[in-house]
């Protein structure tokens, strides 16, 4: 699956169902941040070992979390015209930069994260 077909995939879909009112931008930052809710609420009470093994069950329902988010991420970057590709890469680039290799050591630490 390409990012360009799934966009595309899921603006049909929105079209097809007269949803193009509903999907405004505040909208879909809004069901994305219930969507990654719903995500957190399949991992909250798990241990992190539980996390690194999860039955079928769990991983099935983990996956359709994820997906609604990435539907949400991509429709939402769809409506504002923002190249997800390009923006991500943009991102991993600054973050080279801002996390070299030779100083990030593997060492868990508290970091300021910055958009």
């Amino acid at each position: 699956m390409s990012l360009d077909a799934l966009t595309a995939d899921l603006r049909a879909f929105a079209a097809e169902r007269g949803w193009e009112k509903f999907h405004r931008p505040k909208n879909l930052a809004m069901a994305l941040a219930g969507e990654v809710g719903e995500l957190v609420a399949e991992l909250q009470w798990l241990t992190p070992d539980e996390c690194e093994a999860l039955t079928d069950a769990q991983r099935e329902a983990v996956g359709a979390e994820m997906a609604d988010v990435l539907m949400y991420l991509t429709r939402l970057a769809d409506v504002l015209d923002i190249d997800l590709d390009k923006a991500t890469r943009a991102k991993m680039a600054r973050n080279v930069l801002r996390f070299p290799v030779l100083e990030a050591g593997g060492e868990a630490s508290v970091v300021a994260v910055q958009a």
